[in-house]
């Protein structure tokens, strides 16, 4: 069958009553235990989409995936219905947690002005998974997040990923530290120490500089290591961090959109055997043959971006022309210096769906490509025996307007939901 005939199919079913759930959602068990999910239409992620197909998690993990009447249930277990069962969205690249949803001082952690370059900053130690935007995301169908500090300065710290739940940072965390966030564009407002970094040339010139201190700093610790009358050099937090990146434990995450800054990004991915991710990349279409040879992947900006300054050739189409390179991409929300600073992944993955990228594709670009890149498709990303039991329930096409996310699962446990 076709993807066009899959969502054709999917669109006649659609049009009738959904089923309701088999149980009142207010007694839905929350405590990861068992629980079923029914779909019309179930994305796997992993395969063809199956019509009328069904999950069993257990304990917080998938044990049982396939057409529904194939499944071996315990008897008396909860079956959530839906239209649409996709596996839980994934961010790419956010910083939800560290950027609340009221939007004022308190809540606003993604950036700290005292210097331009702080790798240690860990996200950490700054994330809040109890703010209400992680929950409005959450609602949304948005199961993990790959966030952390915000670009502006060159090194404003490290990043991580997350499931949209937890009471604490620790709890909710998938990966504590993913990687350090650089900007490569000229960031404004930023200095320290009475400096003002305002030139391309200059930002590449001290990151270079910063990783060759970071690669004596960690030889020196190696040499301490080997031999007892070498002195080890006392420990310094900040090239702690970067030696990290320089092993490839951490990601170096770029934000780069201008051409440039992707070919300095490249350059120095090449000159230092960095594990690169590519942040933003509104021009990326001008060198999609570097960047498939560069094995180096795109956390696409927001279709829906602004498209002013250094995003100004930002373009719906371009999650389309990455597909075509065969340059691996996933979507995000991004982060803007003035509101709504957070955008919902889903909404966006939708316009570049209008604009030239295959539905399924797009899909994949928010579940398992997603997680492929970020390197935690072990866990997430599908639905696939022995992964987390995440998924996100639909009463219609995902990337429709009108469609609602009727339900929310986190590892067996219903984080959201609408009682209907």
């Amino acid at each position: 069958m076709t993807r066009l005939a899959l969502w054709t199919l999917m669109s006649v079913m659609l049009a009738r009553p959904a089923s309701p759930a088999a149980a009142d959602p207010v007694s839905t068990p929350r405590t990861g235990g068992t629980l079923a999910v029914r779909g019309a239409l179930l994305h796997t992620g992993s395969g063809a989409p199956i019509v009328d197909g069904g999950v069993l998690v257990e304990n917080g993990r998938i044990t049982q995936v396939g057409p529904f009447a194939s499944l071996s249930l315990p008897a008396g277990v909860t079956v959530l219905r839906s239209a649409v069962v996709t596996p839980g969205l994934i961010d790419a690249r956010s910083t939800a947690g560290l950027t609340g949803m009221l939007n004022v001082p308190h809540d606003q952690d993604m950036l700290d002005h005292a210097a331009s370059v702080q790798p240690a900053l860990r996200a950490l130690d700054a994330y809040n998974p109890q703010d209400e935007l992680v929950a409005y995301l959450r609602s949304l169908g948005v199961t993990a997040l790959h966030t952390g500090f915000a670009p502006g300065p060159p090194l404003s710290g490290q990043t991580m990923i997350v499931k949209t739940r937890g009471a604490t940072a620790d709890e909710a965390a998938l990966v504590p530290a993913a990687a350090v966030a650089v900007t490569l564009s000229p960031p404004k407002g930023f200095g320290g120490a009475g400096e003002l970094f305002t030139t391309r040339a200059k930002t590449v010139a001290l990151l270079r500089q910063d990783l060759i201190r970071a690669r004596e700093y960690r030889d020196k610790l190696a040499a301490a290591g080997r031999d007892r009358k070498a002195t080890a050099p006392d420990r310094d937090l900040h090239l702690e961090t970067l030696a990290r990146v320089l092993d490839g434990e951490l990601a170096l995450l770029v934000t780069a959109h201008r051409m440039r800054d992707i070919a300095n990004a490249l350059r120095l991915k090449q000159e230092f055997g960095l594990r690169l991710w590519l942040d933003g990349a509104a021009e990326a279409h001008q060198l999609l043959p570097e960047l498939k040879a560069a094995e180096v992947p795109v956390l696409l900006h927001p279709p829906m971006a602004r498209p002013t300054g250094e995003l100004e050739n930002a373009a719906y189409t371009t999650a389309g022309l990455l597909r075509q390179a065969g340059v691996p991409f996933a979507f995000t929300s991004g982060y803007e210096s003035y509101v709504p600073k957070v955008r919902v992944v889903l909404f966006e993955a939708a316009i570049a769906a209008g604009h030239g990228l295959d539905r399924l594709a797009t899909l994949e670009a928010l579940t398992i490509g997603a997680a492929r890149l970020l390197g935690v498709a072990d866990r997430i990303g599908s639905l696939e025996v022995g992964k987390d039991g995440d998924l996100a329930l639909y009463d219609g096409d995902p990337f429709e307007y009108t469609t609602h996310c009727v339900g929310t699962v986190i590892e067996g446990q219903v984080v959201s939901d609408i009682v209907r």
